[in-house]
């Protein structure tokens, strides 16, 4: 089948637009930042070790910015999941929050966890070492479980 020469030139000019957008848009500046630790959760060891693993990127003032988070518009949805990450749970400011606020999360964390909802399901693939196993899961359960007296 040809495609007469016209389509042709409209495919072309539109990718190359594109092309040029694409170009374009690796100029608009994301804010990657990691500001300073104020109060990390203080936890036992184990329980540290797999929010380190799992949690951190989003939920911490610590996060490894990947590669990919230089390439628009990956960059920005990037920016956007670690701001709302840190501002739903931040394990470098826990000692800031209330003994009631952090009993809630707690608690908040294991649901999320116990549900298959933390990690994030996108989020595994491209960091497989954060995917929680069965014993990751009953390390963050028994810490959920047992409160203010498990740090």
């Amino acid at each position: 089948m040809t495609y007469p020469l016209r389509v042709k030139r409209i495919v072309r000019v539109s990718l190359l637009i594109l092309l040029a957008l694409f170009v374009m848009i690796q100029f608009v500046p994301v804010a990657k930042t990691n500001p300073p630790v104020t109060g990390e959760i203080v936890a036992p060891a184990d329980v540290k070790a797999v929010f380190r693993k799992s949690c951190y990127d989003c939920h911490s003032n610590e996060t490894v910015y990947p590669w990919y988070n230089r390439v628009a518009p990956v960059s920005w949805l990037l920016a956007r999941d670690v701001t709302s990450g840190r501002k739903q749970l931040n394990f470098s400011a826990w000692q800031q929050m209330p003994q009631d606020r952090q009993n809630r999360k707690r608690k908040k964390i294991w649901k999320e966890v116990g549900s298959g909802d933390m990690p994030l399901w996108f989020y595994v693939p491209l960091h497989p070492a954060a995917k929680m196993s069965d014993s990751d899961k009953a390390i963050v359960k028994a810490w959920s479980d047992a409160g203010p007296a498990g740090k």
